[in-house]
């Protein structure tokens, strides 16, 4: 290989390696590889930063402005809430779950769909006294799989389809990746209706049994000197049978007592630890002659003007490996945390101590604007209310419904192309008042839309380097033994990998040119490596980090790491396999 191609290997290597580690944010890392491949001189300035000027990120950010529509009037919610049911339970709920989240995510990004959609989900099993663990993930697995659907349906899809514009060839059209997509979809709902209710440990609160609360969280509560408690037993105060929540200890001087008997007298700065089940912390609040140990924070709150967020981390934010001390959590945010919740365990310090981790769901106290604030930031994967009826469409919600329908017809008819269409339907949605100009534009995720126009430096210097055709040979000098599958399967397989790995818009970035020279050095078609390195790239099933849905439910369905490759490695495979024997035969080698 030439010394471009081998500084172009070291660049990918070490993006793998930041983007994994999560050392650098994904955007900051694709950006400043496409600025090194300049100043190395593999790639001119108009090659570098070409993807900005590509149709594929212009398209990302249109749809992320359609489906900040769609969740702001609600209008899937009454649909999703009535399939659900209210009787039957186990499969036909899941498939009642499932399909409409998949056909949904097919016309609109799934990010948005899942944020509205959870707290959905939630205050039904709240409701049926069932396990949200049942569902939530099977739900996140669903929409990237209709995601796959349609090129619109995910953004790697349109990564995909603008690299092939890059590389002179016409971009994917609507449903060009359907023929493959539809079945994937299908098998994927198969597996996931037959497996989860195997796969997926039930986790949910059972009433009386606290041993078994699904989602537990610690509160620490100081008596107050002078206060109503002080002297009062246990007992005698009301804090030995508290609905759902219990007192695991207390901490007097130093010296922590565990069990709490009954008769313990209470003195003043004596530090209680309440656990058990959220919505019952909450009320824990409510108690007179006892005070938040974060009262300094939480100073001029008052619950009947405020109300309670479930917050959850992702990887982008700026909380991550910092304390809410470090980031001075209330002055930035206007709230404050009274718990928090880690992979489907409770916290046991106080909250203003823990260092934060990409997953961790914060039990938030703020005014009711909160959500609004921070539901479209990198701070906050989901921001959802802690209690509520899901709320109705609104008067507006037919207009977005329009909108969304006029797309795909005009779209699917080939009357515009994806992005005119797009970029159509979002002025109808601004004219018509349905978004401000200020929700359109913190409704798009700049950090995406950055590694989708970075992304092309990548791919347009593995392919110019010659660093494809030599990954493409190495895959063939491997498995080409197995025929045509079999170079397919090691690109299928390659992508699945590196997916988990990085961003799945880096992966297919990445992969792209080594696909396509591989369709080349055996005859076949690049526009079906195309697809399967689109399709391979969107289905991230086996880690809570590995896309961004499976990280939004991390923390509310009480999630534990094992959790998602136990259901999504046998997803993985049923992909692996549909792709591998269904794409030869749909374009007919």
């Amino acid at each position: 290989m030439t010394p471009s191609a081998w500084f172009a290997l070291a660049l990918c290597l070490i993006t793998v390696v930041v983007l994994a580690r999560d050392l650098i944010a994904p955007a900051t890392m694709m950006v400043g590889g496409a600025v090194a491949l300049l100043l190395a001189g593999v790639l001119t300035p108009v090659e570098a930063f070409a993807g900005f000027g590509n149709p594929a990120p212009i398209t990302v950010a249109a749809l992320y402005i359609l489906a900040r529509g769609v969740e702001k009037t609600g209008l899937l919610n009454p649909l999703v809430y009535g399939l659900l049911g209210g009787t039957r339970q186990g499969r036909w709920s899941l498939l009642r779950l499932l399909l409409p989240a998949a056909l949904a995510s097919a016309l609109l990004n799934n990010t948005p769909i899942i944020a509205m959609l959870i707290p959905v989900v939630l205050t039904w099993c709240e409701r049926h006294e069932r396990s949200p663990s049942l569902y939530l993930l099977p739900l996140s697995f669903a929409v990237v799989l209709g995601g796959v659907g349609t090129t619109i349906g995910t953004s790697t899809n349109l990564v995909v389809s603008g690299l092939l514009e890059a590389e002179g060839m016409a971009p994917f059209g609507l449903f060009e990746i359907s023929p493959l997509g539809i079945p994937v979809l299908a098998v994927g709902l198969v597996v996931l209706i037959v497996t989860a209710p195997l796969l997926l440990p039930d986790r949910a609160p059972v009433r009386g049994q606290l041993e078994k609360s699904l989602r537990e969280f610690v509160v620490f509560m100081d008596v107050v000197p002078e206060g109503p408690l002080v002297g009062r037993s246990i007992e005698e105060a009301g804090l030995r049978n508290l609905k759902g929540v219990f007192l695991a200890q207390v901490e007097r001087d130093g010296e922590v007592l565990v069990p709490v008997s009954p008769s313990t007298q209470l003195r003043a700065e004596d530090r209680l630890c309440f656990a058990g089940q959220v919505d019952q912390i909450v009320d824990i609040q409510a108690l007179k002659g006892l005070r938040s140990t974060e009262q300094h924070q939480m100073g001029h709150f008052d619950t009947a003007r405020h109300a309670f967020f479930e917050a959850v981390i992702g990887p982008a934010s700026p909380l991550v490996g910092r304390t809410l001390k470090e980031v001075e959590f209330r002055s930035r945010y206007q709230a404050a945390v009274v718990a928090i919740h880690r992979s489907g365990e409770r916290v046991d310090a106080k909250p203003g101590d823990v260092r934060l981790r990409v997953g961790d769901t914060l039990l938030t106290l703020a005014d009711p604007d909160f959500r609004t604030r921070w539901r479209d930031r990198n701070d906050f994967l989901l921001v959802a209310p802690m209690q509520g009826t899901p709320p109705g469409v609104t008067r507006k919600g037919w207009i977005v419904g329009m909108v969304a329908v006029a797309i795909v017809a005009v779209a699917g008819s080939g009357l515009l192309p994806i992005l005119q269409a797009a970029l159509a339907g979002v002025a109808i949605l601004l004219f018509a008042g349905v978004l401000t100009a200020g929700e359109a534009r913190d409704s798009v995720d700049l950090d995406v839309v950055l590694v989708i126009a970075a992304s092309f430096a990548y791919g347009l210097a593995i392919e110019k380097t010659g660093l494809a055709a030599a990954l493409a040979h190495g895959i063939g000098e491997g498995l080409g033994g197995l025929g045509p599958r079999g170079v397919l399967l090691g690109v299928v397989v390659a992508t699945v990998v590196l997916t988990e790995l990085v961003t799945n818009n880096a992966a297919a970035a990445l992969m792209f040119p080594v696909g396509l020279a591989a369709a080349h050095e055996f005859g076949l078609d690049p526009r079906a490596f195309a697809v399967a390195v689109a399709v391979a790239a969107s289905c991230s099933f086996l880690t809570p980090i590995g896309y961004q849905t499976n990280t939004m439910v991390y923390g509310p369905g009480g999630y534990r790491f094992g959790d998602y490759f136990r259901l999504g490695f046998p997803l993985t495979l049923a992909m692996i396999t549909s792709i591998v024997i269904g794409l030869p035969l749909l374009w007919g080698w």
